[in-house]
């Protein structure tokens, strides 16, 4: 049996293992856990370490703030796992992977991305845990606003001291993330200390997920008092164990609905603590920094599914059941403002309730974002790709449609993984692995090249690859949402 690959970090010696031809490092911490008296602060550099440090586990998962029941772990969250074709090699490209959903969950141990596929196709591909939820944008008066964003700004610190040791090139970064992960990786585009951390960038179903200070302020401080807690601080939650903290969130999120009057369309996305423009960590949204050139482009990999809202109300058992006050209430809060409410009738004068929310949902909360994202980096002097995944998951007799986050184990090649398996079946179809292939292969061209494998989208030509059974490039297929949009970028949710 070959000896197991030891690597030398800048912290210690970590002693991996090999699997399915390619060598994987699990757990790797990146930062001190953020508890105690570093609960709440911006992440603090590893401790060194004497002798050799196994990796081969998972590091614990940060407290979730989802309804699945998870059991409390350790506490050493702050951790990366790392697959790499050959740890003796130099110059490959790395793929950093942020697993964050709807920031309230963060699990790089999920087997939808297991890095087999693509460390095989030559990626070295790093996955990240950071905070999410309370612990990670909570806004409290007391501590470093969005850590979240600051825990991955350490973890690809990390990785540009470390990545050469496992055969990456610290020059070929590409960060790259799903939903909520998305949403980070357009914010890093706009954080200065971010600059110069990764090279490109690929962002799936970008949200936009963003709070005024304000908004955020009465939320936390709402949260606190929830908690019998004295102040919306860190030091008045320090003590309040956090997956009890997390599993509080959790109810809060479930209850937003009757703060309506008050946050607005913030209570329509189950995500009371999500990223404040705070004007310091995060100075602005990525749109308006990208457009007005105080950001510059990069090379992008941008995209969203057809039917992005179609997951949730299936999963919630609202599917089939939306009426007329649902689409007048959807339009009113998610439609651009003044015209769009009247706007989305005109554009879709056959359209019933169901298909009316469905559309301003997908469109408010995913489609519109990334397509905007790609023109934005395209005017800030960058190169963007844009696709649509229109094929439609197999699974529940195709009522899921070509839903939010079906791109994933497409992309990772990670079928039969439990969401995959959700999604597309037991038995991936042909057309399946046909099209996981397609997707694989371009994420794999565009980390190690800047060039996905179609048109770049300019503006006039709005150039979009439509993936499906028989792909396309084509005019981007959302025409009538995207004149409906057009002047207007996604602003931070803000008080009524």
């Amino acid at each position: 049996m070959s000896e197991q690959p030891k690597i030398r970090t800048t912290e210690g010696v970590v002693q991996g293992r090999r699997r399915q031809g390619h060598a994987v490092f699990r757990g790797i911490p990146y930062a001190q856990p953020p508890v105690g008296a570093l609960r709440f602060a911006a992440p603090a550099p590893p401790h060194r370490w004497e002798g050799t440090r196994q990796a081969v586990e998972f590091g614990p998962v940060v407290p979730l703030s989802l309804p699945i029941d998870v059991p409390p772990q350790g506490t050493d969250w702050l951790t990366l796992n790392i697959g790499t074709p050959d740890p003796g090699a130099a110059g490959l490209p790395v793929l950093v992977w942020i697993p964050v959903g709807g920031y309230l969950s963060a699990a790089s141990s999920d087997p939808m991305f297991d890095p087999a596929a693509l460390a095989e196709a030559g990626l070295v591909v790093v996955t990240i845990n950071c905070r999410v939820g309370a612990e990670g944008f909570a806004f409290l008066d007391d501590a470093p606003p969005n850590r979240g964003f600051l825990d991955q700004i350490a973890a690809l610190e990390w990785v540009q001291r470390n990545i050469a040791a496992f055969g990456g090139d610290p020059g070929r970064v590409t960060v790259a993330g799903v939903s909520a992960g998305a949403g980070s990786v357009a914010a890093l585009l706009t954080m200065k200390p971010a600059r110069g951390l990764f090279r490109r960038a690929i962002a799936h179903s970008v949200p936009g997920l963003h709070s005024t200070p304000a908004l955020a302020r009465q939320v936390t401080a709402a949260f606190a008092d929830r908690l019998g807690a004295a102040a919306p601080t860190a030091e008045a939650l320090r003590d309040i164990d956090p997956w009890h903290l997390a599993a509080e969130l959790t109810s809060f999120n479930a209850g937003l609905h009757a703060h309506r009057e008050s946050w607005g369309r913030l209570t329509e996305t189950g995500t009371a603590l999500c990223p404040v423009v705070d004007g310091e960590v995060l100075p602005e949204t990525p749109w308006p920094a990208l457009t007005g050139a105080r950001t510059n482009g990069t090379e992008l990999l941008v995209g969203h599914t057809r039917d992005e809202f179609r997951y949730f109300s299936v999963m919630s058992g609202r599917y089939g059941t939306f009426t007329e006050e649902d689409a007048h209430a959807a339009l009113e809060l998610h439609a651009p403002q003044p015209d769009g409410a009247r706007a989305y009738r005109a554009a879709f004068p056959q359209a019933g309730p169901e298909e009316l929310v469905e559309t301003v949902y997908s469109d408010a909360l995913f489609r519109m974002p990334s397509q905007k994202l790609a023109e934005a980096n395209a005017a800030a002097g960058g190169t963007s790709y844009l696709f649509e995944l229109c094929w439609v998951a197999p699974a529940l007799g195709g009522i899921l449609g070509a839903c939010h986050s079906l791109d994933v184990p497409l992309a990772f090649g990670t079928l039969d993984s439990p969401v995959g398996t959700q999604l597309i079946g037991e038995e991936p179809t042909p057309e399946a692995v046909a099209l996981s292939r397609e997707l694989q292969e371009a994420w794999v061209r565009f980390v190690t090249t800047g060039d996905a494998g179609w048109s770049a989208h300019r503006p006039g030509g709005h150039l979009t690859r439509v993936l499906d059974t028989e792909s396309k490039t084509l005019p981007y297929p959302e025409q009538a949402s995207r004149q409906i949009w057009e002047g207007h970028s996604p602003a931070p949710f803000d008080l009524s």
